[in-house]
C-alpha cells in the first residue's frame, strides 16, 4: 500500500554552500512562497511550486496544509551526549572539573538499563521537539546505552549515528572499560546496529586522556577494516586539556597529531569543538577530511573558547554545527545558531542567516557524508522535515511582519526562535511531533478533487 501525502507552505532548500556574504550565491538555494513536497513510502517523490505540481498528484490524495508556515529539510545535529540530557544547566565548571562533578556521576546510571531506556526516549522528544531529525551521538561506556538509543531511533524510523563511549583511563571505575572489552562490546554493536534501516554506527572514544594508547590503536584497527563506520571524539576544546594531553602524550607534537598516530584521522571523522588548533592542525584536518564539531552554546557556557570559524573555513576544514548538550543550552538548531551567531559576533564575523541554515541542513549532511539522502528536499530522498513558525511569539510574529525581505525574516527566526517555533516535525514520510495538535494556525488537512493527469 502505497503511503503518499503532499505538503503545502512556503519551502526553502540549499543545493550549494550559500558563501559568507549576506546576499547567497546564485543557485545555492530554491525557495517557493507557495511550495508543495510530494512525499511517498518515506521519500520525495517532487518539490516544486504547488500550482506546478498539483496537477501531476493522484485524485484524493491528502493535503497537509502548512501555509503561513516555512517547510525545510530536518535540522541536523553533528555531535550530541544523549547521556546529559539531565545535567543540562549544571552551574559552574571548566571543561575538566564539569566531567568529574557532573557528567561522571550522570553516566553512572546508565548501567541500568531501564534508566537509559527512558532517557533515550525522552531524548529524541527534545530532538524532534527543536526539529532535529538526525544526530551524531555519544551514549556512555555501557552497551546497553547504545542499545537503548538505537533501539528507540529504530522504532521511529529516524536516521541516527551513535556509539559506545571507549574510555579505559582517567574516570570512575564504572564507567571504564579495556582496551580488549571495548573493542569487543563495540564489535557487537556493530554487528547488531550498523547498517540496519537507518542506523549507522560511530566509534566512540572519548578524548586521548581517557583512553591509553592500546585502546586508541584498536580502535584505529577497526576503523580500517571497514570504510563505512564513522569515529567521534573531541579535540582542542580548553586549555587546561591541551596541557594534559601534552603531558599524557609528550611523544606527539600536539593534540592532533594523537589521533593521527592511531590512525584516527579522515573523512568520516568528527572532532567536537577544535578550538585552540593551530594553523598545521588546520591543515591537516583538511588534507584528511575530517569534521570539525562547532559546539557554540557548549563553548561559550562552559567558557572553553571562541571558535574562529573564518580560519577554519579557509583552511579548508570540513565544519558542522552540534548542540553538544549537556553542556550546551538546548538541543534545538535554532538555539546553536543563536550561540554560532554570538560567538561569530565577538571575532567579527557574524554568521548569516543563510549560512546557518546551510549548515544546520544541506552542510551538515555534507560534514556526515550523508547529503545522498538527507539534508535537503530532493526527488528521491529520505522525507525528514521541519516545519517552522515564524509567528510562533508574538515578538517573533511582529518582527517577521515588518521584515522585508526573507533574508530578514530567516535571520529573525534565527535569533529569535526555540522549540516553539517548530510546528512539526516529518521523519521518513511521517509526522513524529506536533507542536499542538489543536493549533488554530494550522489549516486542517484537505483532499484534492481533481482528476489526475
Amino acid at each position: 500500500m502505497t503511503d503518499s501525502r503532499l505538503l503545502r507552505g512556503a519551502v526553502l532548500t540549499f543545493d550549494d554552500d550559500p558563501g559568507e556574504s549576506p546576499v547567497p550565491r546564485p543557485d545555492s538555494l530554491r525557495y517557493w512562497e507557495d511550495g508543495a513536497v510530494w512525499l511517498e513510502n518515506g521519500h520525495i517523490r517532487a518539490v516544486d511550486d504547488y500550482t506546478t505540481l498539483a496537477p501531476h498528484v493522484p485524485a484524493g490524495l491528502e493535503i497537509v496544509d502548512y501555509r503561513g508556515k516555512l517547510i525545510m529539510p530536518g535540522f541536523i545535529d553533528s555531535h550530541v551526549h544523549y547521556s546529559q540530557l539531565d545535567i543540562i544547566a549544571s552551574f559552574g565548571r571548566e571543561l575538566l572539573d564539569w566531567l568529574n562533578d557532573y557528567t561522571f556521576p550522570a553516566e553512572c546510571r546508565f548501567a541500568e538499563r531501564a534508566h537509559a531506556e527512558e532517557v533515550a526516549e525522552r531524548f529524541l522528544d527534545e530532538l524532534l521537539r527543536g526539529g532535529t531529525t538526525t544526530a551524531q551521538v555519544f551514549c556512555t561506556s555501557h552497551p546497553g546505552s547504545v542499545d537503548s538509543i538505537f533501539s528507540a531511533a529504530r522504532a521511529r524510523r529516524l536516521r541516527m549515528l551513535a556509539g559506545k563511549v571507549l574510555m579505559d583511563r582517567h574516570a570512575p571505575e564504572a564507567l571504564i572499560d579495556t582496551a580488549v572489552s571495548g573493542i569487543r562490546d563495540s564489535e557487537r554493536l556493530i554487528a547488531d546496529w550498523h547498517g540496519k534501516d537507518r542506523l549507522a554506527y560511530s566509534l566512540t572514544p572519548r578524548f586521548a586522556p581517557t583512553s591509553s594508547r592500546e585502546q586508541l590503536d584498536a580502535v584505529g584497527g577497526v576503523l580500517r577494516n571497514d570504510a563505512s563506520l564513522y569515529l567521534q571524539s573531541h579535540l582542542s576544546e580548553h586549555r587546561g586539556e591541551l596541557a594534559w594531553v601534552a603531558e599524557l602524550f609528550p611523544e606527539c607534537r600536539d593534540y592532533l597529531a594523537v589521533y593521527e598516530r592511531h590512525g584516527l584521522v579522515g573523512p568520516r571523522s568528527t572532532y567536537a569543538h577544535g578550538i585552540h588548533l593551530s594553523d598545521d592542525e588546520r591543515a591537516r584536518l583538511a588534507e584528511a577530511g575530517a569534521n570539525i564539531a562547532f559546539s557554540p552554546t557548549s563553548n561559550l557556557f562552559l567558557g572553553s573558547g571562541l571558535f574562529d570559524r573564518i580560519a577554519t573555513r579557509e583552511a579548508g576544514v570540513v565544519t558542522s554545527l552540534a548542540s553538544d548538550v549537556g553542556a550546551g543550552t538546548g538541543l534545538c538548531g535554532l538555539t546553536t545558531l543563536q550561540g554560532a551567531y554570538q560567538v561569530g559576533a565577538l571575532l567579527g564575523q557574524p554568521l548569516t542567516a543563510w549560512q546557518g541554515f546551510y549548515r544546520l541542513t544541506l552542510g551538515n549532511a555534507r560534514a556526515l557524508h550523508l547529503e545522498h539522502c538527507i539534508g535537503r528536499l530532493e526527488a528521491g530522498h529520505e522525507a525528514d522535515l521541519v516545519v517552522l513558525d515564524l509567528a510562533a511569539t508574538p515578538l517573533m510574529a511582529r518582527r517577521t511582519q515588518v521584515a522585508e525581505t526573507l533574508g530578514e525574516r530567516l535571520f529573525a527566526l534565527m535569533m529569535l526562535g526555540d522549540d516553539r517555533s517548530v510546528h512539526a516535525t516529518w521523519a521518513n514520510g511521517r509526522p513524529v511531533h506536533q507542536r499542538d495538535a489543536s493549533d488554530t494556525h494550522a489549516a486542517p488537512s484537505r483532499r484534492m478533487a481533481h482528476s489526475p493527469t
